[in-house]
């Protein structure tokens, strides 16, 4: 008998991470599973046929990937060919709902289960695309509690399984093993700056987050600074521009250590995204500056695409901007600094939101990796496969 074979792809580190738990869960019950697809560097340690690099799909907005559109249609219609030739037990997207839900509508209507893994912002903006997943998917794995209602009331079939970095991540960072991993001084003030993981995104917040944190430092003369980068190209790109911006300024300068970064951390500023649910996670208080391409957010307004009042994770799941969202023209030095500087004045507001943060992470505590597994093995065994 052949062994069952599983295609996935993942197109950025958080997608990574995600797909890498679930590949390792489901190959404990499925010892002979063979995963191939789209992966990024944690997939391939589990152990991946990589028909492709993750990297190849790390595009993000809308003008961004009107660029890039050749080439990324080319590679789904490769992708699409060589499934459809042979067919996989079940398709896994992870996020990147442009690219995948496209390619699960077409491997479903040919025949093969396709499970998307993370909830398209559906219930934030572009709502009509609810149409569109209910046509793509068999199973959609959602990773936060507020999403199940939203999907069942548009008759998408979903399962809660939480999120994995609930509970890969302690409820009490361990702030001084932190620091003197990095070699940071446990007595003095330290910022961690995040600026996103994508080339795209560092591009557009480095000078900002650079000249914020000089602001910072004349005000805090012990001010020490650590920069955690997903990749060489991030890291390469964030060097550039703090030898043009901010050369004198004391960085360390990490590849692969946001968690770390974070718990050696008095305050955070990060660009949004998955690192504003790292920042929860870690209990530290949030300024959080993001820079969409311009054409990008001049659509995102003219249209009323967003549906939500708070744009970064950590405040839709506290019900509150506890986290400052500095967007777009807000997202420079004389606004990111105000509240920078507040956090680190207050003790007593730090401690205020890392308490409601612990009682987050404590909601948010359950084995997503052997949830989102168990719920694919149901989907095969439903239809034979297993």
């Amino acid at each position: 008998m052949l062994p069952l074979r599983i295609g996935i792809i993942a197109a950025e580190p958080s997608g990574d991470l995600l797909a890498c738990g679930l590949m390792k869960a489901l190959r404990e019950q499925l010892p002979d599973v063979q995963f191939e697809g789209v992966s990024g560097p944690l997939m391939r340690e589990v152990g991946i046929e990589q028909w492709e690099s993750m990297d190849s799909l790390s595009v993000m907005g809308l003008f961004e990937v009107i660029q890039h559109l050749p080439r990324l249609l080319r590679l789904r219609a490769r992708l699409l060919a060589r499934w459809r030739d042979t067919p996989p037990a079940v398709f896994i997207g992870v996020d990147a709902p442009d690219f995948n839900l496209e390619l699960e509508s077409r491997l479903r209507a040919a025949g093969t289960l396709t499970v998307h893994y993370v909830s398209p912002t559906v219930w934030a903006w572009r709502t009509g695309r609810v149409r569109k997943i209910r046509r793509a998917v068999d199973l959609l794995l959602t990773i936060f509690p507020f999403e199940q209602d939203f999907l069942a009331e548009h008759r998408v079939p979903n399962r809660y399984v939480g999120h994995p970095l609930a509970c890969d991540m302690p409820l009490e960072p361990d702030r001084r093993g932190a620091r003197a991993a990095l070699g940071l001084d446990d007595s003095f003030p330290v910022l961690a700056v995040l600026p996103g993981s994508r080339c795209g995104e560092v591009g557009r917040l480095a000078r900002p987050f650079l000249q914020t944190a000089v602001a910072l430092r004349r005000r805090l003369p012990d001010l020490l600074l650590v920069v955690p980068l997903v990749s060489q190209s991030t890291a390469r790109l964030f060097e550039q521009e703090l030898r043009l911006v901010a050369p004198d300024l004391p960085v360390i300068v990490c590849e692969g250590a946001s968690r770390q970064a974070l718990a050696a951390a008095d305050v955070v500023l990060t660009a949004s995204g998955t690192a504003t649910l790292e920042g929860l996670l870690s209990k530290r208080p949030m300024v959080v500056g993001y820079k969409l391409h311009a054409a990008t957010y001049w659509m995102a307004r003219l249209f009323k695409l967003v549906k939500v009042r708070h744009v970064a994770m950590a405040n839709l799941l506290a019900g509150d901007r506890l986290a400052p969202e500095l967007i777009q023209g807000d997202c420079e030095p004389a606004h990111l600094l105000p509240p920078l500087e507040r956090f680190f004045a207050e003790p007593a507001l730090r401690a205020r939101i890392a308490g409601r943060y612990r009682e987050i992470h404590q909601s948010l505590r359950i084995d997503t990796n052997h949830q989102a597994a168990d719920a694919v093995l149901g989907l095969l065994r439903e239809h034979g496969y297993v």
